[in-house]
């Protein structure tokens, strides 16, 4: 720890990154050295001293959500490392397009961001915003931080639902911005490269008047984690939302690039613009988590491919109960067996038919087969009225298969 501004200082190093000043372990030799930068630690110690409340707030709000939604998943350990159901990401506001498309959720481009899959995607985010939150809340203060925070995060939801674009997905760039399926889109991400976004803007734009420990910290000292995120992004194309990402990122810099930090012994009151956003940012946080609150015990309404494959898997049940009729048809025509007819039907008739059409089909038979059984247990063959009713039914039986496969 710096003993004159308070910045942490590796082990082994010889002096403050920040102030420049001499560490402990490190006295002044007894060559002649450049004088202390005292312009660079009054600079420190006016930044480092500044609030950063917010950041706390957010960390305790992502953090209270998180416990929320592992109660809602019955606290089970599992989750934790597994994931959440999916339906408990819906219910607290995870972005599904077909929801803001079909049932206008507006809410699910603002919740997301605070709002984690498992333990390790929030341990993650919790520990980047708690290492870069507090760098811009006590460069630029709290009104400007969380209208940062809020936006980016926003509209990195925002480049997120606009790039679920299956027909763009080829390709190392396409599968590395565009995704195949609507799945939930969750995390703080967003958001942190956005503040990520505000640091390279920051220490580009105000690079003749920053202590030189500052321009190394920010500008150009924040391309490696840039470039190493996007990296990693990229490796886990098909997972990590990389679009989400660049969309913070972007949007951080670009409202970096329309503020003014308060600089060291600046006292000047924040602009009413910034307090309006600020009160705006808040007031939209606020009313998408109501809107939470108020839908948190309807059921979240089934996506279009759940809903395709529920209907494929009541037509495939229903061709299988089907089949089963057909076989027991075929085995009182051929070996006068009706041992089994009546456990055939009620198995048949429990299961649910894909349409009207499907129905009738399904009683035409029963009706066919218990006239059948009734000729067989006269002792009867089956005669040609039976045969042409039957051909007639299997002939309107295999349309309607071939118009609902």
């Amino acid at each position: 720890m710096c003993r004159n501004c308070g910045s942490i200082v590796g082990a082994g190093e010889p002096q403050c990154a920040v102030c420049e000043a001499p560490t402990a372990n490190h006295p002044a030799s007894s060559q002649p050295s450049r004088p202390q930068d005292r312009e660079a630690m009054r600079f420190a110690r006016a930044i480092l001293a500044r609030p950063n409340k917010f950041t706390l707030i957010l960390l305790v709000a992502n953090l209270f959500v998180f416990l929320l939604m592992w109660e809602s998943s019955k606290m089970s350990s599992q989750v934790l490392w597994e994931g959440f159901p999916e339906p408990v990401l819906a219910t607290y506001g995870a972005k599904l397009n077909y929801l803001i498309d079909q049932y206008r959720q507006w809410w699910r481009f603002v919740t997301p961001m605070f709002i984690h899959v498992n333990l390790p995607h929030l341990l993650i985010n919790m520990f980047s915003l708690w290492m870069v939150g507090p760098y811009v809340e006590k460069l630029y203060g709290s009104a400007k931080f969380i209208v940062f925070w809020v936006f980016s995060g926003i509209l990195s939801i925002v480049a997120s639902y606009l790039t679920v674009r299956p027909d763009l997905v080829s390709g190392g760039m396409g599968r590395f911005l565009f995704k195949t399926a609507d799945n939930p889109s969750a995390g703080a991400s967003g958001a942190l490269f956005g503040l990520v976004g505000v640091l390279f803007v920051f220490g580009i734009k105000f690079r003749r008047e920053l202590p030189e420990g500052f321009k190394r910290a920010f500008g150009v000292g924040m391309l490696p984690i840039i470039v190493i995120n996007l990296f990693i992004g990229y490796l886990g194309r098909g997972f990590i939302d990389n679009a989400a990402h660049l969309g913070g990122l972007v949007t951080g810099a670009a409202l970096a690039l329309a503020a003014e930090y308060r600089r060291p012994g600046d006292r000047t009151s924040v602009s009413v613009v910034w307090r309006v956003l600020q009160a705006a940012s808040l007031v939209i946080v606020v009313a998408a988590f109501y809107k939470v609150v108020r839908n948190f015990n309807r059921p979240v309404p089934q996506s279009p491919q759940q809903i395709a494959n529920e209907r494929h898997q009541t037509f495939l049940n229903f061709v299988g109960g089907m089949n089963l009729l057909q076989e027991q048809v075929s085995r009182v025509i051929h070996n006068n067996d009706v041992s089994q007819v009546e456990p055939v039907i009620q198995n048949v008739a429990q299961r649910p038919a894909p349409d009207a059409r499907a129905a009738e089909l399904r009683d035409r038979l029963v009706v066919f087969l218990a006239k059948l059984v009734e000729t067989s247990n006269r002792g009867q063959r089956m005669d040609q009225s039976l045969t042409a009713e039957l051909e007639k039914w299997h002939e309107d039986y295999i349309e309607w298969f071939k118009g609902a496969h």
